[in-house]
């Protein structure tokens, strides 16, 4: 029984789009949503743990530390993510529609 042959699609049409920016759509949401958590995070466990919060370490409050130290960091590790993911979405949706080598 002959293989049905695939149709080609293009990279350039409204499909493919749709799908890519649906996967990206989708990642960023998550990102934006890791970025909210620990952003509000601070303020609650400031409300309800303040004494654990301001313990001092290295002369500084914890809450402090994590502010200005750890969160920059986290950001940057969402951002990189983010853009890696990004990438590996378009590299797989471009060989998803790549004619195959015969």
């Amino acid at each position: 029984m002959p293989e049905p042959k695939s149709v080609p699609v293009d990279i350039q049409s409204e499909a493919f789009l749709r799908r890519l920016m649906r996967r990206q759509l989708i990642l960023s949401s998550l990102c934006a949503g890791t970025f909210l958590v620990a952003l509000m995070a601070l303020p609650l466990v400031n409300l309800f743990a303040p004494t654990l919060m301001a313990h001092r370490i290295g002369g500084f409050p914890l809450t402090w530390l994590i502010l200005g130290v750890l969160f920059f960091p986290f950001v940057w590790a969402i951002a990189w993510i983010f853009i890696q993911r990004s990438i590996r979405m378009e590299d797989e949706e471009s060989r998803s529609v790549r004619p195959p080598k015969v």
